[in-house]
């Protein structure tokens, strides 16, 4: 990606943000963001489809972090639930407002599905190996929407308070509530809070 490409969607994303946080995700039109960002139409449908996907392309970062997270968790080794919403924490403390906008009462249903889906296949990537190394019998998909679930409920929590707590103590409050139903379906129901150790 060309040095004038990525000031393009960084443009493009400052804009929807910005949109967002003033008048919510479902009233921001594309067209609000081409005025925003000063971007001929053309361009934008050459970068993104829909506002949607500008939406969720904002959120390549810590998607990486988390890919990331994963990938250095093998399987076999039981996993600690918390290191991999980490990054998802920490993204939502640095975008305070983004999130407040986007999980209020002016936010978007499709930025908390694609979240959701986001973070599910993220999980399913580092939990499907897990579960085969442990020969669960339980339904990959099943835990992956009880982790998922889990950590945009906190999320959600979070987000309504204000942000009060710091990020790595929200993860470790996931790891805390969620080891043990992880735990079980991988078989090592004892996990130990490793965030802790961390």
């Amino acid at each position: 990606m060309d040095r004038r490409v990525r000031r393009t969607r960084r443009i493009l994303g400052e804009a929807l943000m910005e949109l967002i946080v003033e008048q919510g995700y479902e009233r921001t039109t594309v067209q609000d963001v081409l005025d925003r960002a000063d971007v001929g139409r053309s361009t934008f449908y050459a970068h993104f489809r829909d506002k949607d996907a500008l939406l969720m392309a904002g959120f390549e970062e810590m998607a990486a972090q988390l890919r990331a997270d994963l990938a250095a968790m093998a399987p076999g080794v039981p996993p600690e639930p918390g290191r991999p919403v980490l990054a998802l924490f920490q993204h939502a403390y640095r975008e305070q407002a983004v999130y407040t906008a986007l999980f209020g009462r002016r936010g978007g249903p499709a930025f908390r599905r694609r979240l959701h889906e986001l973070v599910a296949a993220l999980l399913r990537e580092h939990l499907a190996p897990h579960m085969a190394a442990a020969r669960s019998d339980l339904p990959v998909d099943a835990v992956v929407e009880f982790a998922t679930g889990a950590a945009l409920g906190l999320l959600v929590w979070w987000v309504d308070g204000g942000f009060r707590e710091a990020p790595r103590r929200m993860a470790l409050m996931y790891q805390r509530l969620a080891a043990p139903g992880i735990g079980g379906a991988v078989g090592a129901p004892g996990l130990a809070p490793g965030l802790a150790r961390g």
